[in-house]
């Protein structure tokens, strides 16, 4: 027997025999010297990729619905990207092939999304590889045989095209070497309720497929060749998991409310209008992080205020009067987006971003401010700027909403009123999060940068994952201070970093004294279990 752990992406248990796929070595064929015969190429494999993707799209739309099929949407729009159809056209120029420059862009782009700091936006360099890969591979005249694949799917990684296509009712589970949760592959994997792995160190050996495999989604391990009593075991657990399945579903639509009658709010994290759906699919209470950057990303230019009004507007009236949370634009140099204008920087994590873009730069900050405000007459909106560090920060925010708010009244144009809070995750904001709570009316905490920031530990650099504790006492500490300083201060207080989907710390939180909790729509109903059984009550004492 062979045992392995990866990444879970979704929960689980799946027996079966090995699949594994492996995708066609692509000899990219030389320019034949004529730029325009290359271009016309290029041009006539993106009009076929086009073609693939309207049919694919149809096909998820009927297998696991509109919402999900806009990941496929997306790449249809991206087909029409200027700054990649112009990096394809000066390469054919160059004398590139239309394969090989077609095939060079799309690794351009997608490291430069895989370079980004935000875990949401590093996973979307997928979609550009995918689309890309789909000129690429008509240029080269290979077949897709995503749909032929049956059992347990072992890859290096799949694409979000690759996912839907393959038939949802043959497939056990997902284990990849690469990808990560955040990816829509993830996302896909959870939707059709497939447990999966990613990130293990399984060798692709052909001598793998037809093997016995299980996955177990709960703890990050998989077996090859188990022996019976493993099996048994694991069917055991299995049978278990759908019990436990089962029985979430009858706290959908129950207060998250603890056995003290403390009340806890679960909102769902999103990034971007499409989510809404699986947000109140997950029997959310309102949104707790919507990330603003799906609206500057995968263009050349600033969004007008009218885009961002439209989209804002569209979410909000979505949630059918369930609070927005609205986090300002988090887009540092770090984030690659040419359009900004942004300088290179050694340390990104540390440098021009969040806030800081917002207050130096009003000509950005200002169509979004008063988008939000527009939108807040379509229902409850709340904003959060990220990455504040000091008073006179807030002060500096609180003064241009204020006069954004009146400057709209004058145009009489219709508007509302948003609740303003900030994001926690300096451990400067932290320490002053007595001085800070007078100054707002809710602290959303992040943890995933909190942590980072707290331990002097680069959250995406694998080599130190044996270092970076997000249970770390410091951590901790500064988690109950900040809960601490929002009750005193009569605010409320969240969290929406990973850490709040942390199960093994819900009473924790509790008794620390936070009102809400946002996590991914998928993990409200586990989490309103939790806090629902829970006897849990604020410790006065923290």
């Amino acid at each position: 027997m062979l045992k392995g752990t990866g990444r879970p992406a979704y929960s689980g248990i799946a027996i079966g025999r090995i699949c594994l796929y492996k995708k066609e070595q692509q000899d990219l064929p030389a320019s034949s010297g004529d730029a325009a015969a290359e271009q016309q190429k290029f041009d006539e494999a993106k009009e076929r990729a086009r073609a693939e993707l309207t049919e694919l799209y149809e096909k998820a739309v009927r297998d696991i619905g509109q919402q999900q099929a806009e990941i496929i949407d997306v790449q249809r729009l991206m087909l029409d990207d200027l700054d990649y159809l112009e990096s394809v056209e000066a390469l054919i120029k160059s004398g590139a092939s239309a394969a090989q420059a077609a095939k060079e862009s799309g690794d351009s782009f997608s490291a430069a999304f895989a370079a980004m700091d935000d875990e949401y936006m590093k996973a979307r360099a997928v979609d550009v590889r995918d689309v890309s890969g789909r000129i690429v591979s008509i240029l080269c005249g290979h077949k897709n045989t995503a749909a032929d694949v049956e059992g347990i799917l072992v890859a290096e990684d799949l694409t979000p095209s690759e996912t839907v296509q393959m038939p949802k009712d043959r497939i056990q589970a997902f284990v990849t070497r690469q990808g990560s949760s955040n990816s829509h592959t993830a996302i896909l994997a959870r939707i059709m309720n497939i447990p999966s792995l990613v990130q293990t160190q399984i060798a692709l050996d052909d001598s793998l497929d037809g093997r016995t495999m299980i996955v177990d989604g709960f703890e990050g391990v998989y077996y090859i060749d188990p022996d019976e009593a493993t099996l048994a075991a694991m069917r055991e657990k299995q049978h278990r998991a759908e019990e436990r399945r089962s029985e979430l579903e009858q706290f959908r639509g129950r207060p998250s409310v603890t056995k003290a009658g403390r009340r806890v709010q679960l909102f769902a994290n999103i990034g971007k209008p499409e989510d809404v759906k699986q947000a109140l699919a997950g029997d959310a209470e309102g949104i707790g992080l919507l990330r603003s950057e799906f609206l500057y990303l995968g263009r050349t230019d600033f969004p007008t205020e009218e885009e961002l009004y439209q989209a804002y507007c569209s979410i909000v009236t979505g949630m059918g009067g369930r609070r927005v949370v609205i986090r300002t634009l988090d887009i540092g140099a770090d984030k690659q987006v040419d359009y900004f204008g942004l300088e290179h920087e050694d340390n990104p994590a540390l440098g021009y971003r969040g806030i800081r873009i917002c207050l130096k730069q009003e000509e950005i900050f200002r169509p979004q401010m008063r988008a939000i405000y527009r939108a807040a007459a379509c229902g409850p909106v709340s904003v959060m700027f990220p990455m504040i560090a000091s008073v006179w920060e807030v002060r500096r925010v609180k003064e241009f909403c204020a006069g954004i708010q009146s400057e709209l009244k004058a145009e009489g144009v219709p508007c509302g009123e948003v609740e303003l809070g900030i994001m926690v995750e300096t451990p400067a904001a932290a320490i002053e999060s007595a001085a800070l709570a007078k100054e707002v009316q809710f602290f959303s905490v992040g943890t995933n940068d909190l942590t980072q920031y707290t331990l002097a530990i680069d959250r995406q650099n694998a080599r130190l994952d044996e270092f970076y504790d997000s249970h770390h006492p410091a951590v901790l500490s500064l988690l109950r201070l900040i809960a601490q300083n929002a009750r005193r201060a009569g605010i409320w207080c969240g969290i929406c970093g990973e850490l709040g989907a942390d199960s093994t710390l819900t009473e924790e939180f509790i008794r620390m004294g936070y009102d809400e909790l946002s996590v991914s729509p998928g993990r409200i109903l586990e989490l309103r279990r939790k806090v629902c059984e829970s006897e849990a009550t604020i410790d006065e004492g923290i």
